[in-house]
């Protein structure tokens, strides 16, 4: 089984599609999701679909590339994710790479999540683009690692250096791997993938974003996260049983869940 750690299927153009959507999870053996917030006036729809199918879980968060949005509070974090369907906080981050500026507002808000997930006791899920030093930096200063007393989390749709995803995994974190791991042009991040521990990776669609091949360029969805992890175990030249095993045990082990 297959499990896809990061997707979101309360956007328009996947909800439009659910039985369908659910079907080819099915047939594809991915057993479970996680539909991830970016936004709290969308919140709802994403509790919404957690609480209607018993294999999909939620997260709550507000995403780092959303300027225009009612900013969180620590204490809106703690109170949204009281529901046993939210099992994480997120996503959140940094990213230099679409916004330029002042952005202090957003590594504030980074760090309002990591003190919501410290309260909570529920993993962070981290999106860091173009701003690796300062996320590293951000996640020691306010103790998002289990060595600092925090819960550690998931790094989302992985596209750093192996020196980044190493500083990851001390602090506790698990290396999500998305779509772009299958794609031609990808030889650096297929390299540390080829590094990362398997008992430390998680796969994910990031749908309806960053479809993988064969399927690039096309609507993504999360029955294409075994694409993923096919492409992983051939990169690392294992059973693909042996990838779907332990990334779903990852999963569940991170997010505190029975299996």
């Amino acid at each position: 089984m297959f499990i896809d750690s990061h997707c979101h299927i309360n956007f328009p153009e996947l909800a439009a599609r659910m039985p369908e959507i659910l079907a080819k999870m099915a047939d594809n053996k991915v057993t479970h999701a996680l539909c991830v917030s970016v936004d709290l006036p969308d919140f709802p729809q994403v509790l919404a679909l957690a609480k209607e199918y018993p294999h999909i879980y939620a997260s709550v968060g507000v995403h780092p590339d959303y300027e225009d949005t009612p900013e969180p509070s620590v204490e809106q974090l703690v109170e949204l994710s009281n529901d046993p369907k939210i099992i994480a906080i997120g996503e959140t981050g940094l990213d230099y790479f679409r916004l330029q500026g002042d952005l202090e507002w957003q590594r504030e808000r980074f760090r309002t999540h990591i003190k919501a997930s410290r309260i909570t006791r529920k993993p962070l899920i981290i999106h860091t683009r173009a701003a690796s030093e300062d996320t590293i930096r951000i996640m020691r200063e306010e103790g998002a690692g289990t060595e600092a007393g925090g819960v550690a989390g998931v790094m989302h749709c992985f596209t750093e250096s192996l020196e980044v995803a190493r500083a990851a995994i001390d602090m506790g974190f698990y290396i999500s791997f998305s779509g772009i791991v299958t794609f031609k042009s990808a030889k650096d991040l297929q390299a540390v993938a080829l590094e990362v521990p398997l008992e430390r990776i998680l796969i994910e669609t990031d749908s309806p974003y960053l479809a993988p091949m064969p399927h690039r360029g096309k609507m993504n969805e999360p029955g294409f996260v075994a694409h993923v992890g096919e492409y992983i175990a051939k990169l690392k030249g294992i059973p693909v049983e042996q990838v779907a095993e332990q990334t779903s045990a990852n999963f569940f082990k991170l997010f505190n869940l029975v299996a």
